[in-house]
């Protein structure tokens, strides 16, 4: 069974990371790509461009459940997905890469729940 993880990609590269996705639309600010140790940029999974400009401009805390259900809906269209079903098929464990400042609350954390809970 494949273990799915969400870390920064600003954070140092780990052996346990297995398979490392960047699923961000755009390269992470100042990360050079030989140090960011990506495996694949999946940019077609991330938020589309006009939901992450709403949540930047929204009050987060208070925003996050309703960015979390408007992204789902992207998510259970998204064709991408089936990308990461793949790689979770061939690896132990996928480690999803982020840009986002918070740890928690980032578009990573509801890809990470949302691939756990497909059939």
């Amino acid at each position: 069974m494949t273990v799915f993880a969400v870390k920064r990609v600003y954070d140092d590269p780990s052996p346990d990371d297995g398979y490392r996705v960047l699923v961000d639309r755009l390269w992470p600010r100042g990360m050079a790509k030989e140090r960011a140790h990506v495996d694949l940029w999946l940019k077609e999974v991330a938020p589309s461009t006009e939901l992450r400009q709403w949540f930047h401009h929204s009050t987060e805390g208070e925003s996050f459940d309703e960015f979390r259900r408007r992204y789902e809906a992207e998510l259970a269209g998204n064709p991408a997905v089936a990308t990461l079903q793949a790689l979770a098929a061939d690896h132990q464990r996928v480690t999803l890469l982020v840009g986002a400042r918070d740890p928690e609350l980032n578009h990573g954390k509801v890809l990470e729940d949302f691939l756990e809970h497909l059939p």
